[in-house]
């Protein structure tokens, strides 16, 4: 059981929670143990059950009444329409950076593309998929537009995005066309071109959600019952 660090005891009671089960080695479908979750903050059940609801409204998790609660395993349909609401913020976010010219941001953004590149040549999936947790991350605050940022947030709540991204960029090839699509988003952000920015942006996330599809599908992480049309 990962233990609780600094960093995250100055988060929020409910961002610990979530963080401690996307990074614990729960899959899709597996019971979350209420008493070991308690154990490792030093409460009691209560307020890891009101977090849990919390969790269950995001869609994060799922609550079943006298038997326990379950990391959720997503319907297609939600993850297909979770990243077409990525690639729309994200796109708005290259294309608001891309307008405020040589900002922190746009450093750091050449920073990790530098470290993405290193970790793509040594095929090292675990580190690069944190690090297009951190590119994103950066691009959304570089908008410097707070709602935009709010509601980033909470999508990306929903999607548990690293697992996501982890299974995505271990298909042959796309760890290594992902750095590419990073590199062309800066590129266009260098040259102050706002359109091209977001039009590279929107690529980048369509792109990444079909590999996401695919790998998501192959690992039977997606929920077979679809939603009605």
């Amino acid at each position: 059981m990962q233990q609780i660090s600094d960093v995250q005891a100055s988060e929020s009671f409910l961002d610990r929670v979530r963080a401690l089960i996307l990074s614990d080695g729960y899959e899709p479908g597996d019971m979350i143990p209420e008493s070991s979750l308690a154990e490792s903050f030093g409460v009691s059940r209560t307020p890891i059950r009101e977090a849990f609801k919390q969790l269950e409204y995001e869609g994060l998790v799922e609550i079943r009444p006298r038997v326990g609660t379950f990391l959720r395993r997503p319907k297609r349909r939600e993850i297909v329409e979770l990243f077409q609401l990525k690639e729309s913020l994200e796109g708005l976010a290259a294309n608001l950076f891309a307008r405020r010219g040589a900002i922190p941001e746009l450093a750091m953004l050449k920073d990790n593309a530098d470290a993405s590149d290193a970790a793509a040549l040594a095929g090292d999936a675990d580190t690069y998929a944190r690090l297009v947790h951190e590119f994103h991350a950066t691009l959304v605050r570089g908008a410097d537009n707070i709602k935009l940022a709010e509601t980033y947030e909470r999508l990306m709540h929903q999607l548990a995005y690293h697992r996501i991204v982890l299974r995505a960029v271990q298909r042959p090839g796309r760890l290594s066309e992902s750095v590419g699509e990073h590199h062309s988003v800066i590129e266009a952000i260098e040259n102050k071109d706002w359109f091209g920015a977001e039009i590279a942006m929107r690529e980048h996330v369509n792109a990444s959600s079909r590999a996401a599809l695919l790998s998501l599908s192959e690992q039977h992480e997606l929920s077979e019952q679809e939603e009605d049309r």
